[in-house]
């Protein structure tokens, strides 16, 4: 198991919303690079267009100008549940039922898919894919007979897990965002027009500058230009992913009202305060620690120095679907010339695998560092995620079962520190209990 995704949907009063969607999509491009989709309605038929790849290439600029419609959705994946090289995997999902077309796109991962897909199955229901996500939409077409809200709450006593998602019903189209609001789902307004996006950038690129978050719970229906709120479910306990403001979403945006930009930086204060060793310059892991170094140097005085410079045409590490290892050396090269002599405090957002910082760190070496002092924005990580994010056994994570100074000597740091839950729990302060620090303490509220 490992779905992290970015989503995005659009009513547009003018019509012609493929390259508006695309537009998104890009800018929710970090969140997934495996494959990309898009589904627009048209009088309730549908067109569609999605493959394998990234955004610019799995959707071509001929064919979503040709996408007819005013309403449509899109997604953008990282395979967290599903096999990742199947087509039908691809999202948006799309189904024909009683008459209707209907498409789903879907961020979050369920941890009870094995039994709800089984007792489906059962009752005569088909699977055309692998992925967790179909079964949400199973659920959907199952009461199709009963208001949109009913069905979003028959969904609701079925699935555990973490979900936030779009459906295109014929020219209807629905958000919803479940009921611990694991993962984000914003809404933007321009005029008439209205759109949903996993973050603020994707809305803001096309002016949607009107913006607020869907609270836990809440599903918002847009159906003929007229855009109505539900509350489905009350907020019994939020479980916000503290991993979305460390390391997933944009910097340029506000996750669970909070700016990604001023948390990191302020990680890297905290970090700065517990300093004790001698330092020369502090060095970002491009692009993940940059804002956390910026952090450390204001607070510490000690310069921020880019040792290494990033080819931007690797994807992120963290979430290819290859090897890692060979991406890192391709993805970062020393700037001989600064890290040489130098004792570096090396500032990342997270330490997962330990692979990527052990290699980052022999680079740094390689070209002459004569200390280099790992310094981690957030907690060990030491128990799974279940709810989408890439770390799926506790058998890889480096910092499971083991002290600091043995992920030390096995990253081959010359001395690593980390910032504590407490720290986390000042970053996240006054709602520090709205979210989710499962894969820091292994309280998690769904197992599978």
């Amino acid at each position: 198991m490992r779905d992290y995704c970015g989503i995005f949907g659009v009513y547009s009063v003018d019509g012609s919303v493929g390259p508006v969607i695309k537009k998104g999509l890009f800018h929710l491009q970090h969140r997934g690079q495996e494959s990309a989709g898009i589904v627009t309605s048209h009088s309730g038929r549908f067109y569609k267009v999605k493959n394998f790849g990234l955004v610019a290439k799995a959707l071509p600029d001929d064919v979503v100008t040709n996408l007819k419609g005013k309403i449509g959705i899109g997604h953008t994946r990282y395979s967290t549940a599903g096999d990742k090289d199947s087509f039908n995997n691809i999202q948006p999902i799309c189904f024909f039922a009683y008459n209707k077309n209907i498409a789903l796109a879907h961020n979050g991962n369920l941890t009870n898919v094995a039994y709800l897909k089984e007792k489906l199955i059962q009752e005569g229901r088909v699977f055309h894919s692998t992925s967790d996500s179909e079964v949400i939409l199973h659920l959907y077409v199952k009461n199709l007979n009963l208001p949109v809200p009913e069905r979003l709450r028959e969904i609701e006593k079925e699935v555990q897990g973490a979900y936030s998602i779009l459906i295109l019903e014929n020219d209807r189209l629905i958000a919803y965002r479940d009921r611990h609001g694991t993962r984000p789902l914003l809404m933007g307004k321009k005029g008439r027009d209205v759109a949903f996006a996993s973050e603020e950038g994707a809305l803001r690129i096309n002016g949607f500058l009107e913006i607020k978050e869907l609270s836990s719970g809440e599903a918002v229906i847009v159906e003929n230009g007229v855009v109505s709120s539900v509350q489905i479910a009350e907020d019994e306990r939020k479980n916000q992913c503290v991993f979305e403001l460390i390391y997933f979403a944009r910097p340029d945006g506000h996750v669970f009202g909070k700016s990604v930009y001023e948390f990191r930086k302020e990680s890297g204060r905290l970090l700065a305060r517990k300093e004790n060793k001698e330092i020369d310059i502090v060095v970002p892991v491009p692009d993940s620690g940059v804002m956390a170094a910026l952090g450390y140097s204001e607070e510490s005085g000690v310069p921020v120095e880019f040792g290494f410079i990033r080819n931007h045409y690797v994807g992120r590490s963290f979430i290819s679907p290859y090897d890692r290892e060979e991406k890192v050396r391709m993805k970062l090269i020393p700037v001989r010339s600064v890290v040489e002599g130098k004792k570096i405090a090396l500032v990342d957002d997270s330490i997962v695998r330990g692979t990527t910082s052990g290699k980052i760190i022999q680079l740094l070496r390689e070209n002459g560092a004569k200390e280099v002092h790992m310094r981690i924005a957030s907690p060990p990580v030491r128990y799974p995620c279940y709810f989408g994010i890439d770390i799926p056994t506790k058998e890889e994570l480096i910092a499971n079962g083991r002290e600091i100074e043995e992920i030390e000597k096995e990253i081959g740091a010359d001395s690593l520190v980390y910032l504590s839950l407490d720290d986390l729990y000042t970053l996240t302060s006054p709602r520090e209990k709205d979210f989710c620090y499962a894969c820091f303490r292994g309280d998690h509220i769904y197992t599978p």
